[in-house]
């Protein structure tokens, strides 16, 4: 319905961030349809192959590598991972690029990487839920797939008297702008929003003025910056 305002109101374009472009089960007609109404649009975070447009994303396999490689060098050797429902693409990734991570840091087979996934909600509730499934397996250090959910886990692992980093090492996703200052400060991986925004809205002028840009995926790198919620692993 917004959408459709927005067209209807004559917009030269249209920038969609983590629409239903990023969910696999999603009908992308919607999206068709703009084509041939000759409105651009330019998507972030969730590549499409059904869709015929130019992708700006984040790297979330090399994000989840630099995340689980903080922790194992950390001693960390039962590490969790808490992301979003598997139909969105970025948590897909997240998922495989963990798994990867797990087996070249830690030599587990993909089988037995999968088991220390919990796929819940983008939100502090959802961090929680996957935080009690990941304690009970005896993670001593959990990735999320957002700060939302690292703030969740941080919660989950005092309700039951745990630490933060000392017993349970947390890190998040985005490096949203008030994380540093929570409780500890989260260690996160960073988004570079600006980099990306701005990429994608260049990208959108470029279609506007009538200079196609290359329907492809524009992939940008991710950071690890690193604050109070990692820590050395506890030897038992």
């Amino acid at each position: 319905e917004l959408v459709e305002q927005l067209v209807e109101r004559g917009v030269g374009g249209i920038v969609f961030l983590s629409g239903l472009h990023a969910d696999t089960s999603a009908d992308p007609s919607r999206y068709g349809a703009l084509i041939d109404r000759g409105v651009p649009f330019v998507m972030i975070n969730g590549c499409n192959d059904r869709v015929s447009a130019p992708f700006v994303s984040l790297d979330d396999r090399a994000a989840m590598r630099i995340a689980v490689g903080h922790l194992a060098d950390l001693g960390h050797r039962r590490i969790g991972l808490a992301t979003g429902p598997l139909r969105y693409v970025p948590s897909a990734r997240k998922r495989e690029g963990f798994v990867d991570a797990l087996g070249s840091s830690l030599g587990l087979s993909r089988e037995e990487a999968q088991e220390w996934v919990c796929c819940t909600l983008f939100s502090v509730e959802g961090g929680q839920v996957a935080a009690g499934a990941l304690l009970d397996q005896g993670c001593t250090g959990i990735v999320c797939g957002s700060d939302m959910m690292a703030l969740g886990v941080v919660r989950a692992a005092r309700e039951r008297g745990l630490r933060v980093p000392q017993d349970v090492s947390v890190v998040g996703f985005d490096d949203s702008q008030l994380i540093a200052f929570t409780d500890p400060p989260l260690t996160t991986v960073r988004q570079p929003v600006q980099a990306m925004a701005g990429a994608a809205v260049s990208a959108l002028l470029e279609e506007i003025g009538g200079s196609p840009v290359q329907r492809t995926e524009y992939v940008f790198q991710p950071e690890l910056v690193v604050r109070g919620s990692t820590a050395g692993a506890r030897v038992a």
